[in-house]
């Protein structure tokens, strides 16, 4: 069974920077696309960050320039270095492992805060 595991998550002051991580365990298959959501209540939940097995980013307009993400193949884990952190990138982020086959795992979910 594939598991993910996040970590990284907390109260920072504005400005501030946070990096949030996700290991999965288990028996992955091929990875396709590996990434960061977030859900703010009563807003629709929104693709930050995502990362193709080719290396390839893409990200939200709201995080471009302040968040980065990167991966680690051999530890199955993927990153989301967030900097210049804003009072409205604060809520819960998800990531997900997507397979080729199109199974696709999620996290746990971790909070973010940002306040003074």
């Amino acid at each position: 069974q594939v598991q993910l595991v996040e970590s990284g998550g907390g109260l920072v002051q504005p400005g501030g920077s946070l990096r949030l991580s996700c290991s999965a365990s288990g028996s992955i298959l091929s990875i396709n696309q590996m990434g960061w959501y977030r859900q703010v209540l009563g807003m629709q939940r929104e693709l930050v960050a995502s990362i193709t097995a080719s290396g390839s980013p893409n990200y939200a307009d709201s995080v471009k320039g302040r968040f980065t993400i990167s991966r680690e193949w051999r530890k199955n884990t993927v990153y989301l270095q967030m900097n210049s952190l804003k009072p409205e990138d604060s809520t819960v982020y998800y990531c997900y492992f997507r397979e080729l086959g199109g199974q696709q795992y999620w996290g746990q979910g971790t909070q973010v805060t940002v306040s003074s």
